[in-house]
């Protein structure tokens, strides 16, 4: 073998001698800790459902107005249409099982701003009117512990990846309130008509679920990075109608549950 030869194999036995050992997937037995941020877009879901409820005297709502009947027409809303995008953040631990796989456990904050929107309209046949009625919903939150198993494919220090997932998400108490503008002349002033700050949902405990896809890079032997996308369930929430039951509206808030996709980016720490 000529020295040329020779000198062209070390070259790349050392070159292989030399990669880093991936930061993922984890090796056997080894752990690994991510932060990560990003945000949830909702795909399907409703804040609350569409009820039509009779109203025998405008007066009950408000004193300043005349006694006239009206129908409540409530429409359902999405969470789209009310929050839209939420903020999330997310701590992980991972386990290297070998095979390139992982299982993982994960605690999960998620929130979005109050949101306001019109959620239908109310009729008043001596006006020949109908007036909107607009909803303003409290700051939505909630905090998920899951677990998952992620599988690794290709090699290299770029790798994709899928990931399923399960848990439980705890979700804080959620109030709204309701206004519908009335004519001036329509009575005396002040003559709106205004529910405030009352229950919708309680703090609730629902089941989530997801599925994950996503591509790692490898910064070094111990650093990586990860883009990270999918779709994601969270369960029913449970409704409070001591506001809005006296008005026949207590069905609206039997919903709650929703599905939304994720886009995250995080930052990977292999020990």
């Amino acid at each position: 073998m000529s020295r040329r030869t020779l000198m062209i194999v070390g070259a790349m036995t050392l070159a292989v001698v030399a990669q880093p050992a991936f930061a993922a997937p984890l090796e056997a037995g080894k752990f690994a800790g991510t932060v990560s941020i990003g945000a949830e877009f909702p795909v399907e879901g409703d804040v609350h459902g569409g009820a039509t409820a009779p109203v025998a005297s405008l007066a009950a709502l408000n004193p300043n107005l005349p006694a006239a009947a009206a129908e409540l027409r409530i429409g359902s809303r999405s969470f789209d249409d009310i929050y839209g995008e939420a903020a999330a953040v997310e701590l992980e631990g991972a386990y290297g099982l070998g095979g390139d796989r992982e299982v993982f456990g994960a605690v999960r904050y998620v929130t979005a701003d109050e949101g306001t929107v019109q959620v239908g309209t109310a009729f008043v046949p001596a006006l020949s009117a109908s007036l909107p009625v607009f909803g303003t919903f409290g700051e939505y939150e909630s905090t998920s512990i899951e677990a998952g198993m992620r599988q690794y494919f290709g090699a290299g220090a770029i790798r994709p990846f899928v990931a399923g997932r399960a848990g439980v998400a705890f979700v804080d108490e959620i109030r709204a309130s309701f206004r519908v503008p009335v004519p001036a002349g329509v009575g005396a002033e002040p003559n709106d008509i205004a529910l405030t700050n009352v229950p919708f949902y309680g703090e609730s405990t629902t089941v989530t679920a997801g599925f994950d896809l996503g591509l790692s890079y490898d910064v070094s032997d111990r650093f990586s990075l990860i883009a990270e996308t999918g779709i994601r369930y969270q369960g029913d929430l449970d409704g409070d109608d001591a506001g809005i039951g006296p008005l026949g509206l207590g069905s609206i808030n039997q919903e709650g549950a929703r599905f939304s996709a994720p886009v995250t980016l995080k930052a990977r720490y292999a020990f």
